[in-house]
Parts: C-alpha cells; sequence; structure tokens
C-alpha cells in the first residue's frame, strides 16, 4: 500500500472572498480521508486590495513579473495564508509537525494560456520557511508552459470522489468549471463560463454589498431575455473543450440598461445556462449533477440549475462539503505532485499528455 500523507490545502479563488483551509489524509490516489476545514474571510480592505490587483496584471507579459505594487501584494497574501494556517492548526489543536505538505493554490490574478501564460500570486518559499512545512505550489504552470489550459486542475480529485457513475461535478466560483467522470473513468473537464463573479461585481458596482445573498435581489428580479442572448452568444460556448476562462473575460459586457433585481436575474441566468451548456461536450450524459462552491449557497442560481437540469443536487447531499472541495483538492494534488503522479490530463487541460506539476520546496 502506497504511504499516507497527512496534508493540508490552501485555496484562494477568484471570487476573493476569503482563504480555504482543509486537511485530508490521502495516498495521492484512491485513499482519501476527508478531515477538518475552515474558510477565514477577507476584510473589505483586503478585497479591495486583491480586486487591484487583477487590474495591476493585465500588463504582465512573463509570469514572474511584479508591476506596480504586486510584489507587496503577494507579500500580503502570502501572510495572510501563514496566518490562516496556523489558526487552522491552533482550531484543531494541530501542530505543524503534524503536517507533512501543503499545497498552496496563491492568488490567481492572471490567466492566459492562448499566450501560455497564468499568473498565481503566493510565495511558496516563504510560506513554507514560516510554517516549517514543505510547500507544492504553482501548479499550473508546467501544464501551460506545455500548451495545456492550466485548468482546471481539480477533476482527478473529482474522479476518486465520484460514488456513482457518470456524474457532472461543477464548482462555481468566480468562475463556473465542470469536470464530468464517465462510467469507464474518463476525465473530462473544462470552464464552463461565469460563476459568481459578475453577479458579484454587478452587487458591489450597484449596492453596498459584495454578494448577493442566498439570490434575494436575483429572485425579485426578472430575467432580459436580449441581455442573456447576447451573453451566451460568446463564441466561447461554441469553443470544443479543453477550455478556460479568465475571471475577467466576460467583463465587458453590457447590462447598464437594467435596474438591480433585473441586472441580477439575468447574470445568474447566464451562469445558470452557461453550466447547462457544458452537457452539449458530454459523450454521455450525466445521472447526477453535484454542484459544489460559493454559488450553490444562490438559492435562485439553484432553482435555475434545476428548472434546466436533470437531477441537480448540492454537494452536501453526497456527504461532502461543497466550501472546502477545492481546498481539499489542493492538498490531494500536492501529494500527487510529490509522488510524480499526473495532476492533467488531455481531457482536462488538453494538454497532449498527463503531467505532473508543481513546485515543492521545503523550509530553510
Amino acid at each position: 500500500m502506497s504511504k499516507i500523507f497527512t496534508s493540508i490545502g490552501l485555496m484562494s479563488g477568484t471570487s476573493l472572498d476569503g482563504i480555504d483551509v482543509a486537511l485530508i489524509k490521502t495516498d495521492g490516489e484512491n485513499f482519501v480521508e476527508r478531515g477538518p476545514s475552515a474558510t477565514y474571510p477577507y476584510d473589505q480592505e483586503q478585497q479591495a486590495i486583491l480586486r487591484q490587483a487583477l487590474v495591476d496584471s493585465t500588463g504582465i507579459t512573463e509570469r514572474k513579473q511584479r508591476p506596480s505594487n504586486l510584489d507587496e501584494v503577494e507579500a500580503l497574501s502570502t501572510k495572510l495564508h501563514v496566518e490562516a494556517v496556523q489558526r487552522f492548526l491552533d482550531e484543531n489543536e494541530l501542530t505543524y509537525s503534524n503536517i507533512e505538505v501543503i499545497g498552496f493554490h496563491g492568488q490567481t490574478v492572471l490567466h492566459r494560456p492562448d499566450k501560455r501564460l497564468t499568473v498565481q500570486l503566493g510565495d511558496g518559499q516563504s510560506l513554507s520557511n514560516a510554517t516549517k512545512i514543505p510547500v507544492v505550489y504553482d501548479m499550473r504552470s508546467d501544464d501551460v508552459a506545455a500548451g495545456g489550459q492550466g485548468a482546471p486542475l481539480v477533476p482527478v480529485y473529482h474522479r476518486a470522489l465520484a460514488s456513482v457513475t457518470p456524474v457532472a461535478f461543477v464548482n462555481i466560483g468566480g468562475v463556473g468549471n465542470v469536470t464530468h467522470v464517465s462510467a469507464d473513468g474518463y476525465l473530462s473537464a473544462f470552464d464552463t463560463g461565469p460563476g459568481n463573479a459578475l453577479i458579484n461585481d454587478w452587487m458591489k458596482k450597484n449596492t453596498s454589498s459584495n454578494f448577493d445573498d442566498s439570490g434575494k435581489i436575483a429572485g425579485r428580479g426578472n430575467i432580459s431575455v436580449p441581455h442573456l442572448k447576447a451573453a451566451l452568444a460568446s463564441d466561447y460556448f461554441t469553443k470544443r473543450p479543453p477550455k478556460s476562462l479568465d475571471r475577467n473575460s466576460f467583463i465587458d459586457l453590457d447590462f447598464n440598461g437594467l435596474n438591480l433585481e433585473d441586472g441580477a436575474a439575468t447574470l445568474t441566468a447566464f451562469t445558470a445556462h452557461s453550466i447547462a451548456r457544458s452537457a452539449n461536450w458530454f459523450h454521455e450524459p450525466p445521472n447526477l449533477w453535484i454542484i459544489c462552491g460559493g454559488g450553490r449557497h444562490n438559492l435562485t442560481l439553484m432553482q435555475m440549475l434545476r428548472e434546466i437540469l436533470p437531477n441537480v443536487q448540492s454537494a452536501e447531499k453526497h456527504g461532502l462539503n461543497g466550501d472546502s472541495l477545492e481546498a481539499e483538492a489542493w492538498a490531494y494534488l500536492a501529494v500527487r505532485s510529490l509522488r510524480g503522479l499526473p495532476i492533467t490530463f488531455p481531457g482536462t487541460t488538453g494538454v497532449k499528455h498527463e503531467m505532473t506539476g508543481g513546485v515543492l520546496v521545503k523550509p530553510v
């Protein structure tokens, strides 16, 4: 039997809501024992700094470039992750010595696989030095350099969790993505379209809130069919997978003529319909759609999905934690990286052959 590692995963997604931390025990293959998890929200000032980082990163042409004050933002982000690990260990009465590896996603500020470029802010060496734990980070760049999309990376973890097949796992973060696990275990995955990011941006622009709590605002609105059709006319939805998106890929859509409620309803419908369209690319229909990520808390979005897709259920209906799944995946991927096992596949990122990835650093 392969060695079982105790691993922590750290995820800060494009929704910019906070840092997810999760612990699992795994061999990086079929054995997964899920442990505690937590989310440590960013405060408004931290969110504002990260939002500005998305703007400041647009001119990056090489992944190690840090224009403007992005080096300071990277240092801040790393510090917040160190604090999250310490708080998580304290709350669960664990010590650094209990953890054998950390999978560190970092904060994506730019993702342009067509230019073989992806940038995640986060200093893995500093995190390792502060925690005295080996860290695997920068897990997307090898795949992108080899011509892959660099995303999504979670599918191999979804396969380890799948209790029925064929099944579709949908993660609704800032961007939506889907994993399809076929009956024979074949993986296909890609970004479906917008997730929460456009809805969050709409709320921030038009209200004092950063998100539509439970989808209540959208639930009071009417969907603008012309705006929805225009959004779904994007070439992205007719592009064959594998494919991936930057958080701001649809930022130029013009919904300014709509009131608050109708804009929220239309953007929520855009997310739901783009997820539904992903089924066009599966070679066998899933028996079950499992919804993960923050978007599953949006009751209006979930209702829309149930109206256009069969057997839509939240992760919790299957004993999973939809908030921690991506952090768990990063813990799992770190172990796979340590063992030299593939983390990206032709059917998930479009890379020509299965690839491992990630940079391993040890404390100094």
